[in-house]
């Protein structure tokens, strides 16, 4: 992990293991690299936060010797982010455009990721997660 300059990208790479206390970890991280990132700090990590939890929940199913791996690129104008895990993937396919009902426990990953990511990219098996956000930029 390195730290930021303005003009400088953050850039970090974790390979953890699939549990929450490695999440809010990495999560913390993350803050500590982007703090000069602070006006996109919210919708930034919040793209981390969901896919990390989608990695443990469903990719490595509460198993903690399943590791999750993470990399985040980010600067003032785009946020590169790729969280990969060891489970069996998802139909992506199907559940790409799919709306959570106000009762579900599950399936608001998906319109976060519509709603907050500017390019959203699976791997064909479905367990490789790449998002793009572009900020925009300030006046």
């Amino acid at each position: 992990m390195t730290g930021c300059t303005e003009a400088a990208d953050c850039v970090f790479r974790q390979n953890v293991p699939a549990t929450w206390e490695a999440v809010e970890d990495l999560v913390e991280r993350f803050r500590r690299c982007c703090q000069c990132q602070a006006p996109i700090e919210f919708s930034s990590e919040l793209l981390l936060r969901e896919a990390l939890t989608n990695a443990v929940i469903h990719g490595s199913g509460g198993d903690a010797s399943r590791r999750i791996e993470c990399v985040v690129r980010i600067n003032r104008r785009r946020m590169l982010l790729m969280v990969a895990d060891q489970g069996g993937g998802f139909d992506w396919h199907n559940q790409r455009w799919g709306v959570a009902g106000p009762a579900d426990c599950s399936g608001r990953g998906m319109e976060i990721f519509r709603r907050y990511a500017t390019h959203i990219r699976f791997n064909t098996k479905g367990n490789v997660l790449i998002l793009r956000k572009t900020f925009e930029e300030a006046n």
